[in-house]
């Protein structure tokens, strides 16, 4: 056991972790900042896994060119996983995930907390050959390695993840037939309504998506699957099956802590303030496991991309004491699939009322509203129609002003 100290530590090398890294700084903090990240890769962006990667057009998608870490005096660990917090003692006790049993102890001034999401298992499937999730690259090298040779796929789960990797699957030329308990796809975010136009894009390129219903067995042959049952009985052939059921916020090593996390009603995570602060002294948390109150006190927990950005250069102008100039943005997230953008702009609910007001068949665009105000605008190969309606989220506009 060696102990050492550091002015700030990061835990968690992603997006969240290295943008407040850079804004530190680009604030001018001058002391000590080590990120560690338990995967042995430089840090990379997690979007292009589902696309580019899977598709095998990119193989690296570095946040930060190599020299970056070291020209920024920033001490990148990698291959290192933070097991337990000591906030009384400012301390984080660190294991090798190639060797758990070296560890080390080391000190902060300032602990911030990045550590994102895990993906949520199918029941059963544990060790099973052809079985996959995405999180990491790795897994997305070896989806996209099994699926060279595979000539059917079944993709349980129709969120975001599960319909950009059917329709990656579907470009590499497989079969695909997605499950999704739901009556549509995206129907938990966007509801039912745009779930069918995002279905009929779907079929459209030749994905069988079953609605309704959920896999009730994987089958195998010995530890290889070689399809799913479904709870109606039916059997779906699949050389490889993808798992695309939810993300469950990483925060295991906050046990024994006192770290406060969100109620699940909120979106679970990591529970903060308006600016990111934890209910520990001198630690905060962004990104993905990140739950942040806003200044009228409601708790929420995003997984944008943009939600990320803005929230490091909080944190970092909160730690320096300077003053953070974020220019009013909604919040916005996109998705690519078959060679549209599907676009979500503002704070849009399933329950919402649909104002569909564009549709070729192809591309549409449609506003949201609750309670006669605008909340929201989703578009799929809309850009600019998407983005220009960003004032109008910015403060609340009645619907009818926007449909006028």
């Amino acid at each position: 056991m060696s102990g050492s100290h550091v002015g700030v530590i990061i835990v968690g090398a992603g997006l969240g972790g290295v943008r407040v890294a850079e804004n530190l700084r680009a604030n001018d903090y001058a002391g000590p900042i080590t990120i560690i990240g338990a995967e042995t890769h430089p840090p990379y962006d997690r979007p292009p896994l589902s696309k580019s990667v899977l598709l095998g057009d990119d193989d690296r998608v570095d946040l930060k060119p190599a020299g970056f870490f070291a020209e920024a005096s920033i001490d990148l660990r990698t291959g290192e996983r933070v097991s337990a917090i000591s906030p009384g003692d400012h301390t984080v006790t660190i294991e090798h995930t190639d060797d758990p049993a070296q560890s080390d102890t080391l000190s902060y001034d300032t602990l911030i907390l990045a550590t994102g999401l895990m993906p949520r298992p199918l029941p059963g499937t544990d060790g099973l050959v052809g079985v996959h999730m995405l999180r990491t690259i790795d897994d997305a090298i070896a989806l996209r390695a099994e699926a060279e040779t595979a000539s059917t796929a079944v993709v349980v789960g129709a969120g975001f993840i599960g319909c950009e990797v059917a329709a990656s699957l579907t470009k590499r030329g497989l079969s695909v037939t997605v499950v999704e308990p739901a009556p549509t796809p995206l129907a938990a975010a966007l509801g039912e309504q745009i779930g069918e136009l995002v279905t009929r894009l779907h079929r459209a390129n030749g994905v069988d998506v079953l609605t309704g219903t959920y896999v009730d067995e994987v089958l195998t042959d010995g530890p290889r699957i070689r399809g799913v049952r479904l709870d109606d009985g039916a059997e779906i052939a699949a050389d490889l099956v993808l798992v695309g059921i939810g993300s469950i916020p990483v925060a295991d090593y906050l046990d024994g802590s006192g770290i406060e996390l969100a109620a699940p009603e909120s979106g679970g995570g990591i529970a903060c303030d308006h600016r990111g602060a934890t209910s520990a002294a001198d630690v905060f948390a962004l990104g993905d496991v990140a739950n942040w109150r806003d200044e009228g006190g409601a708790a929420r927990r995003v997984e944008h991309w943009t939600h990320t950005i803005e929230q490091a250069t909080i944190v970092a102008h909160t730690i320096t004491g300077t003053h953070a100039t974020i220019s009013a943005s909604p919040p916005y997230f996109w998705s690519d699939q078959y060679g549209l953008k599907i676009q979500v702009l503002g704070s849009p609910r399933a329950g919402d009322d649909v104002h569909l007001v564009d549709d070729d068949g192809t591309r549409f665009l449609a506003y949201y509203s609750r309670d006669g105000v605008f909340t929201g605008v989703v578009g799929a190969g809309k850009v600019g129609a998407v983005m220009k309606r960003r004032a109008q989220l910015l403060t609340p506009t009645p619907i009818a002003e926007v449909l006028g």
